[in-house]
């Protein structure tokens, strides 16, 4: 699928009213059994609010609600748009552009970012990963700890967990200690997958509980031996913290889950990038 470029998106999506229609098309469509009196209808656009009403009863249909539009007082164009920036960015955008870019206010704007952050994530899904999976944990936030030290002090711990050419998964846990990660692990990795990690002590007994595990000696100067290494996740770490470096400068603790789901959903969409508005824009929760 091509890009669509800054015209065609307006094209596409003139004015609230488009907007509000293609909602209602994607979430219910315009003809379809009406909830209330249980006949095969057509649903008509309301003048006073953003609602649609069956041609029988009358009964309202409300296609905002269930989505980040749902309780703002914003235009749907510029909510799209917001979409728009966010799915046209490699590492994403930050409140103070979103303020520039669609002449909101910095309140509005952030609270906008974390929405569609949060949108990005039940987009993405997380299916169970399986074949080969690199397992590995970073730090993000706070001050650095001695060069033989791991982690740091006031560091958020975050655990990743990637599908060798597939998907990643990110989760923010409160520690690296073995029960934290394998936790995650066995939640979200089929049985009988082979896990592929560094020689941190959180990963051992994998090879007893259902998995293959194999793992490299970074502390040895080994970094790949065999087709074994963590390589990729490190390499989805590295994209990580440059695009909130290069992009929000500091993120808080309590917010880096918004972030970091972000940068899954987009790292996921690698091999069809274009195809990432319209998912934003077409997959919400079912009325």
């Amino acid at each position: 699928m091509k890009h669509l470029t800054f015209k065609e998106f307006f094209k596409m999506y003139p004015d609230d009213a488009t907007c509000l229609d293609h909602l209602m098309n994607v979430r219910y469509g315009f003809e379809h059994k009406c909830r209330k009196c249980e006949r095969d209808s057509k649903f008509s656009r309301v003048s006073s609010e953003r609602a649609y009403a069956c041609q029988f009863c009358g009964d309202h249909v409300y296609p905002c609600v269930g989505t980040p539009f749902e309780a703002s007082r914003t235009s749907l164009q510029t909510w799209f748009y917001a979409m728009y920036l966010f799915a046209t960015t490699r590492h994403g955008v930050s409140a103070k552009e979103l303020q520039r870019q669609l002449g909101v206010t910095y309140k509005c704007a952030w609270r906008m970012g974390h929405e569609i952050r949060k949108h990005m994530a039940d987009v993405d899904g997380e299916e169970p990963l399986s074949g080969i999976v690199e397992v590995d944990e970073t730090y993000v936030g706070g001050k650095k700890k001695g060069k033989r030290g791991r982690g740091a002090d006031g560091k958020t711990v975050v655990f990743g967990m990637l599908e060798r050419d597939g998907k990643v998964m990110t989760k923010i846990v409160p520690d690296a200690k073995r029960h934290t990660l394998q936790a995650h692990i066995h939640e979200n990795v089929e049985s009988g997958s082979e896990i592929q990690s560094d020689e941190w002590f959180a990963y051992r007994g994998l090879n007893k509980q259902g998995f293959t595990h194999q793992t490299v000696e970074h502390g040895a100067g080994q970094y790949a031996c065999n087709g074994v290494h963590v390589n990729g996740i490190e390499g989805y770490w590295s994209i990580l913290k440059k695009g909130i470096k290069s992009t929000h400068i500091h993120v808080s603790k309590d917010y880096l889950i918004n972030y970091a789901k972000e940068f899954e959903y987009r790292y996921n969409s690698r091999s069809n990038h274009n195809q990432m508005i319209f998912d934003l824009l077409t997959t919400f929760a079912k009325p």
